[in-house]
């Protein structure tokens, strides 16, 4: 899988609008303190801090396929919880975990299949998955506004005709994949929320077209976040499809 690794300073500046996202789903968690918990896609660790409060007899797995993302979870949080540099859809995981939890990162990731068969392998029977990322529909305004940048000059030359990182699933089709990977009790659902960034043009350099950005040139990459910035409204906004699933694995 094509790895973007992330400027974490600029995600740590930029990213409070959607942390909430994370906390939120934290919040449907029901745990005794006492469980191993994977954080599947860990980032800065701005939710792990959270995950480490409600587990204070237990143990926390932060994995992240950003080297950036770790060393800055590292940095903050230090040894309370430990921390992977991984690809997820390679996890190995010594000693199966009750809970696999993950904020805004599965849409990152191309192969769900694949993905719910790792997560599912690292699971203990009875284990618990509680999930959110973006879903069918998600920053429809910027992947539009891109689309057509992809297909302009100077940009196209770099970014024509290639596939954009994310994988923006559906409910059912989510549901279908968690159940062939094994998992039982499996639901998905999708809901809306609205993100109006201080700075957007570093939110969208940051947080959505890092990926896109590396395709080009350095003297490119400003441009680009312009022409994408240029087509959304002002105030800017974006909307933010959320996909959010929980399952779990037969006893």
């Amino acid at each position: 899988m094509e790895t973007h690794d992330w400027d974490a300073a600029s995600y740590e500046r930029v990213g409070a609008p959607v942390r909430p996202f994370g906390r939120a789903l934290l919040d449907r968690l029901d745990l005794r303190g006492d469980e191993t918990v994977l954080d599947a896609g860990c980032g800065s660790g701005g939710v792990t801090r959270e995950l480490i409060e409600r587990v204070p007899d237990g143990r926390v797995i932060g994995v992240d396929a950003s080297s950036s993302m770790i060393q800055q979870a590292r940095a903050a949080l230090g040894d309370a919880a430990e921390w992977r540099v991984g690809d997820l859809l390679e996890l190995e995981i010594e000693q199966p975990v009750d809970v696999v939890f993950s904020s805004a990162t599965f849409h990152w990731i191309s192969d769900h299949d694949h993905l719910f068969a790792r997560l599912f392998a690292a699971l203990r029977p009875g284990g618990r998955l509680l999930a959110q990322c973006g879903g069918r529909g998600n920053v429809a305004a910027v992947v539009g506004a891109l689309d057509r940048a992809a297909r302009e000059p100077p940009f196209a030359e770099h970014l024509g005709g290639r596939p954009g990182p994310w994988n923006f699933a559906g409910p059912d089709e989510t549901v279908a994949r968690l159940q062939r990977a094994g998992f039982a009790d499996a639901e998905a659902g999708l809901h809306t929320e609205l993100v109006h960034p201080e700075n957007p043009r570093e939110y969208l350099g940051t947080m959505i077209l890092g990926a896109h950005l590396d395709r080009l040139p350095p003297e490119l990459r400003d441009a680009l976040v312009e022409r994408v910035a240029g087509e959304l409204p002002e105030p800017p906004t974006i909307e933010y499809v959320r996909l959010t699933i929980s399952a779990r694995r037969p006893d």
